[in-house]
């Protein structure tokens, strides 16, 4: 289970820069990074991803726990699987653990990766969400290339015509010209 140092690395990573961001940003701070392309912006989120407000805190807390430890069994299941796929769900559940942190301390995400062109911008985000991004678009497509592949090796397989042996059931269907 060497993949879960990924997955510390990410909580981590996602908690220090949140806890660089609460301590040197005040709500709603933003700041020019690279011109107005890459902006740290300090939010706290208290919905789903991109602000998607659905239930209430708990529940979301709630089922990110689940969540974290379905991921967890998942990857333990998995010790013996391909590596990718187990660095994928390592990062997600990373970044799953990273939010629920925040969920845990704060009641929200603390948000601040700023992405966009003048007033068309992505909504705020995270070093956890971007783990659980990357590992899902890394799942989805180790399964499309695992897909592909199992279609190239069974269409490469020759059937071959096996002989079967005489017997009298045969023999009673066949004509006397035959």
């Amino acid at each position: 289970m060497k993949v879960l140092w990924i997955t510390a690395a990410v909580v981590a990573l996602d908690q220090l820069t949140k806890f660089w961001v609460k301590t040197r940003f005040y709500l709603g701070e933003s700041i020019d990074i690279i011109g107005d392309v890459l902006k740290l912006t300090y939010i706290e989120n208290p919905g789903m991803a991109f602000g998607i407000r659905f239930a209430g805190p708990w529940f979301l807390t709630v089922f990110s726990t689940i969540a974290s430890v379905v991921l967890f069994v998942f990857l333990y299941r998995m010790r013996h699987e391909g590596l990718a796929g187990r660095i994928a769900l390592s990062l997600i559940l990373g970044g799953a653990i990273g939010n629920l942190i925040d969920r845990f301390l704060y009641g929200r995400v603390v948000d601040f990766i700023d992405i966009g062109i003048g007033t068309t911008r992505w909504p705020v985000f995270n070093l956890a969400d971007s783990g659980v991004t990357v590992g899902m678009i890394l799942l989805i497509a180790i399964m499309i290339f695992e897909k592909e592949h199992k279609e190239d090796e069974s269409s490469g397989l020759e059937m071959k015509n096996k002989e079967l042996p005489e017997s009298e059931e045969r023999d009673i269907w066949q004509t006397p010209e035959s």
